[in-house]
């Protein structure tokens, strides 16, 4: 009963208390709380969670958060959610020396302004403002510039909105995104699917099927590989009969003999 209390409770908190901080970790102390996730509990209030100063990462999404204050004393916080919200200021975040991967996806930030106190953090190299997946986004998205001002603004960067622009495979991405672009942009025309009836395959029809030689050598050679290979699965069962045999009649050995009385 007081398990389903809790649960109900947590389904719709509205301010983040020490209790519910507690109950959701299983910590008697708010800094030895290291990750925490409190994901679409209808959260708008971080009450205590920056009393959490050892928190490292934390899953706020999907809630209806807007004010951020309580997580500027989270100087360890090195991952941190917070799609699916209400957020247009970013500036407590300044203080978040450790951050490296941020999910601000599906918020109000709406321009370009409120992403500049994120430059200070120097650790940081994972940031999200819209998310396909989920539909998720952000006001700021809509400029056609965002992208190539974002990679600017933030050198060290290696992955954007889930695409890694620097590092190992960020080539083999943008070719692959690249080619992909272009046979979309082949496929439509207005909006509609363009259809080429007279388009021809690559190959013939036979090009894939496996050519046999007409060399007598090279056939015998087939022959006496097959002969070998069917040879060996026959020594494979017998050898396999053999050690099952064996087996049986040790097991059969080892159990102890009963006597009638």
């Amino acid at each position: 009963m007081d398990s389903k209390r809790e649960k109900d409770q947590d389904a719709d908190c509205e301010k983040i208390t020490a209790v519910l901080l507690k109950s959701r970790t299983g910590e008697f102390d708010l800094e030895s709380i290291l990750f925490l996730k409190l994901r679409g509990l209808g959260i708008h209030d971080l009450g205590c969670i920056g009393e959490c100063m050892n928190l490292e990462k934390l899953d706020l999404s999907g809630n209806n958060i807007t004010n951020l204050a309580p997580l500027a004393s989270l100087r360890l916080l090195s991952v941190l959610c917070l799609s699916a919200n209400r957020i247009s200021n970013l500036e407590p975040l300044r203080s978040c020396d450790s951050l490296q991967n941020l999910n601000l996806a599906g918020n109000i930030i709406s321009s370009i302004e409120n992403l500049h106190c994120l430059q200070p953090l120097r650790k940081l190299e994972n940031i999200r403002l819209k998310d396909n997946t989920y539909n998720y986004t952000n006001p700021v998205c809509r400029n056609a510039a965002y992208r190539n001002i974002v990679l600017e603004m933030f050198p060290n960067i290696k992955v954007l909105d889930g695409e890694r622009v620097v590092g190992r495979g960020s080539d083999l991405y943008q070719l692959c995104k690249d080619i992909d672009d272009t046979i979309k942009a082949g496929l439509y025309k207005n909006g509609q699917l363009v259809e080429h009836p007279d388009c021809k395959p690559w190959v013939e029809d036979n090009y894939w099927e496996i050519k046999r030689s007409n060399n007598a050598i090279i056939e015998e050679a087939y022959k006496q590989f097959n002969d070998v290979l069917h040879e060996c699965r026959l020594l494979n069962n017998r050898a396999t009969h053999v050690i099952s045999q064996t087996e049986r009649s040790m097991s059969l050995k080892k159990q102890p003999k009963q006597y009638a009385i």
